[in-house]
């Protein structure tokens, strides 16, 4: 009789276990969420002063048009280059300049301009570049009828990932890049247990699609990689007078 009444209890346990992960009957609002609600950022407004948009409500403008005073030389102090019609002029021979904040992950708008008289072929037709975290490269050159190694024209991760098409205008013409950016992860060895990812569409067309970066920028051999954390956003000086302007970011 004991054994029974155990065993009559074990049942009514387990049905009672049973009933209570049975699911409520689903309904449209079952699959409905909605908390948290996404903030409010207000989008940049049309301007005839830049390519498309001015920033949005909730990003950090590196360059507004006005003066350098989010940069600063990657050798040190001042940043060398000049500002001049809304628009930042490279200062060819004076070495490159870098935000002066560092950031992690986040989405970029940085707008180009090679220059208008076209000297020059190949890499010597509006070089720069645009790194990421100041070590992997997101090429910019003159690439409108200039051919040059695939995985070195504008759009390219230099020298690792050509971009999927080639968007680029014609010499003196502003251009866009809107870059989602993820930064790499290290474990406390210093391996690199996550790729950085890009994102970059160029003049509003898609180029790199969550392309894994493989390391350091390098002129010379495969990609190095060397364990990192936060790191600027760096302008380089190739030698030409390249142009940039509505820069911002968002960190993500």
């Amino acid at each position: 009789m004991k054994k029974l009444f155990i065993s009559a209890l074990f049942l009514t346990v387990t049905w009672a276990a049973q009933a209570q992960l049975q699911p409520k009957k689903m309904t449209p609002e079952s699959s409905e969420v909605w908390d948290p609600v996404p903030r409010l950022v207000t989008p940049g407004a049309p301007s005839s002063a830049v390519s498309g948009f001015t920033a949005p409500s909730d990003a950090i403008v590196l360059f507004d048009g006005k003066d350098l005073d989010q940069w600063e030389s990657v050798k040190g102090g001042e940043a060398p280059w000049t500002v001049a019609d809304n628009a930042i002029i490279t200062a060819a021979g004076k070495g490159g300049i870098q935000t002066k904040r560092d950031f992690g992950d986040y989405q970029l708008h940085i707008e180009w301009r090679s220059p208008a008289e076209v000297k020059g072929n190949g890499q010597g037709r509006g070089n720069s570049g645009i790194f990421m975290q100041g070590r992997y490269e997101l090429q910019v050159l003159d690439s409108y009828d200039n051919r040059t190694y695939s995985n070195g024209q504008a759009g390219s991760i230099y020298k690792q990932t050509m971009p999927l098409v080639n968007a680029a205008k014609k010499p003196g013409e502003w251009q866009t890049y809107d870059v989602m950016y993820t930064a790499p992860r290290f474990n406390k060895d210093g391996m690199m247990l996550i790729p950085p990812y890009i994102t970059v569409l160029h003049n509003g067309v898609l180029i790199q699609n969550h392309t894994a970066i493989q390391g350091n920028t390098d002129y010379i051999g495969r990609p190095t990689i060397k364990p990192h954390g936060r790191g600027p956003i760096m302008l380089q000086d190739h030698g030409n007078p390249t142009s940039f302007r509505n820069v911002w970011i968002r960190e993500l």
